[in-house]
């Protein structure tokens, strides 16, 4: 039998959150008095979690319950259960070491102040690069 939608929806966004948190599964299994092989089940949506137990996960990972169901959408209206097309390459991008790495090495600055600049330096440079990718663009067509 195929995993159900929302359980696949609800494991990606727990192992994101551990990834992002640096949590192993194993550190996660112990925390709620279960073995690593469950949380990898629950992860690739295998085993449905239940509501004491994701309400558990979800104090443990410092979110909401509802943190596990954002962005998932009826799966009558969207046979992927995912509320854009981009949901699963967005995930996938989340996933990436290099993401997970800058996203920790941001949330590890202990000034609220300077995290917001280099937030806005980083969006600053990124714009910056896709407007010198636009103008070489320009250049050579026209």
């Amino acid at each position: 039998m195929e995993p159900h939608p929302v359980d696949i929806h609800v494991g990606r966004k727990l192992r994101s959150r551990r990834t992002i948190l640096g949590m192993s599964q194993e550190e996660i299994g112990e925390a709620v008095g279960i073995t690593f092989q469950q949380i990898q089940k629950y992860e690739r949506g295998l085993n449905r979690i239940g509501s004491s137990r994701l309400y558990e996960f979800a104090c443990i990972l410092g979110v909401g319950v509802s943190y596990f169901f954002e962005d998932f959408v009826d799966s009558s209206a969207n046979a992927g259960g995912l509320a854009e097309d981009g949901a699963s390459f967005e995930y996938e991008k989340l996933n990436n070491k290099e993401v997970l790495t800058l996203v920790r090495a941001y949330y590890a600055i202990p000034d609220v102040q300077i995290r917001k600049k280099m937030l806005s330096l980083i969006k600053s440079l990124s714009s910056s690069s896709a407007n010198d990718g636009q103008a070489n663009i320009k250049s050579l067509t026209g």
